[in-house]
């Protein structure tokens, strides 16, 4: 029988087991999307409404901070996977955590059942996201050239899901379009349907993994040793009586709230990352060439953080800014502000085919390091768009969404220029030793930056917008410049990675 003939085509000509991960991610992303475009308004919004009345301020720091929390929890989430349960146990019981999650959140129940439903979201996809990634490679043999373009699909049916939530979960907030819930948002009703999306996620991933997925994700690809796991336990235990100690002091002198909470959070998500740097260049087992490597990741980690920061904040700053400054209808019709959320997953759609041609055909393309500092550019510039409607027309009114729309559609050329190249380059530059640490610091830098954004966003309102996204804007641009000048430099230290 011939090569081709034993091949698992059954999935538009690729593995049957494609199937079953580009459903759960997309569900899964269904969840985490429609949870978000709606999370913002139910914190702030006034308790008549149907939110929590929290400060605005207070809300929006809490969003950026729970998107960090999100990459960070991502790092332990692959060594669980690598070493404790296999990759496949570790997305059930994250979809698992997700979808009971959702369910907290469904509940009429609170602060209470919003920051539970944190910690079992940022646990669940901590376990969930970098574990379906690593089970669709291993659908394929090392010399399977279906790879690529069954990465491809994996990546449409994360961006599917993620597109279709910002308009299915308010509108199930909204009464499913029949105004059941008066003047007020139900937001429950649309937090319940996330939960059913991950419901559908996880059924799809259990009842079609026994039969098409890989077997060896049924065991963690380096089991721990019982000499490997003292140390990681008193570690463990050291870190959790460390922040016990810390939590204990800050009630004693009565300053135990969640803005303390969120500074603790932003320290660890900046100081993780410089520890990880500073481990690999001290590290015996790092050469000579690989510490020149890990020296020139260090500005583009930097730059990643930064386009991050300004990325992310489509669910924060500008979800805001749909909410009080922006008409929310064209012509005769009318959508909710959650429903831009729909524009970072569709340009994504749109502009990868044509970024993906872009690179196979242009010969003088330029180096990683270079398209890092066009993508700073681009994303810079995406907030000076941002500045234009409030010194045109002031801060008072509402403006056409199209400047939304058009803020969406640079920041994401950014995103083309970086996220892409980010983990291609990252995985190139890691050290032999250090390969796995290496991909977590590509989550890092998204979760620095979001760190970062949650002290920065307390500054944002309608009557500062102006100087906020030109201070933002300007940072992002001046540091893709200086990049720039520095790109032949970058690149002799990555030692012959392109």
């Amino acid at each position: 029988m011939s090569k081709e003939k034993d091949l698992d085509t059954a999935f538009f000509g690729q593995p049957r087991g494609l199937s079953t991960l580009f459903f759960t991610e997309m569900w899964e992303r269904f969840s985490y999307y429609g949870m978000r475009a709606i999370l913002l308004f139910y914190m702030y919004y006034a308790v008549t409404k149907g939110g929590l009345g929290m400060n605005q301020s207070t809300a929006a720091s809490i969003m950026a901070i729970y998107g960090s929390l999100v990459y960070l929890s991502s790092v332990v989430g692959g060594w669980l996977s690598d070493r404790v349960w296999g990759s496949r146990k570790t997305v059930f019981i994250g979809g698992v955590l997700i979808m009971f999650g959702h369910i907290a959140l469904s509940l009429p129940a609170g602060v209470t059942a919003l920051y539970i439903s944190i910690a079992l979201i940022v646990a669940g996809t901590g376990l969930l996201k970098p574990n379906v990634s690593e089970m669709v490679g291993g659908l394929y043999s090392a010399d399977d050239e279906r790879r690529d373009s069954g990465f491809s699909m994996f990546v449409f049916g994360i961006n599917l899901g993620a597109a279709v939530a910002p308009w299915a979960v308010p509108w199930a907030a909204n009464g499913f379009g029949f105004h059941m819930f008066g003047n007020e948002m139900n937001f429950h009703a649309g937090f319940s349907l996330a939960a059913i999306g991950m419901f559908f996620g996880l059924l799809q991933y259990t009842l079609d993994g026994r039969k098409y997925l890989s077997k060896d994700s049924l065991y963690p690809n380096d089991p721990i040793e019982k000499d490997d796991l003292r140390p990681i336990i008193i570690w463990t235990i050291v870190g959790v009586a460390v922040l016990a100690v810390v939590l204990g002091l800050l009630a004693a002198i009565g300053q135990l709230n969640i803005t303390n909470i969120i500074n603790i959070i932003t320290f660890v998500a900046i100081a993780l990352p410089i520890y990880y740097f500073i481990m690999m260049l001290n590290s015996k087992k790092v050469t000579k060439h690989e510490k020149s490597r890990v020296i020139a990741y260090i500005p583009l980690f930097i730059a990643a953080a930064i386009f991050w920061a300004i990325e992310e904040s489509g669910s924060v700053v500008l979800a805001l800014f749909a909410e009080q400054r922006t008409v929310l209808h064209i012509g005769s019709w009318h959508f909710a502000a959650a429903n831009f959320q729909t524009l970072n997953p569709l340009f994504i759609m749109i502009l990868t085919p044509v970024f993906v041609a872009l690179w196979d055909h242009w010969k003088g393309q330029p180096s990683a390091p270079g398209k890092f500092s066009a993508g700073l550019v681009f994303a810079g510039l995406s907030y000076i768009l941002m500045t234009l409607p409030g010194l045109m027309y002031g801060t008072d009114g509402r403006v056409s969404p199209f400047w939304l729309v058009g803020s969406w559609f640079i920041v994401e050329i950014g995103e083309m220029l970086i996220s892409p190249i980010g983990l291609s380059v990252t995985t190139k530059l890691a050290p032999k030793a250090f390969k796995s640490q290496m991909m977590s610091m590509w989550f890092l830098a998204d979760s620095a930056g979001q760190a970062v954004n949650a002290q920065i966003v307390k500054y944002y309102s309608s009557a500062t917008e102006v100087p906020y996204f030109m201070i933002v804007g300007l940072v992002s641009i001046a540091f893709g410049i200086i990049l720039m000048f520095f790109v032949k430099k970058i690149h002799s230290l990555m030692d012959g990675v392109n």
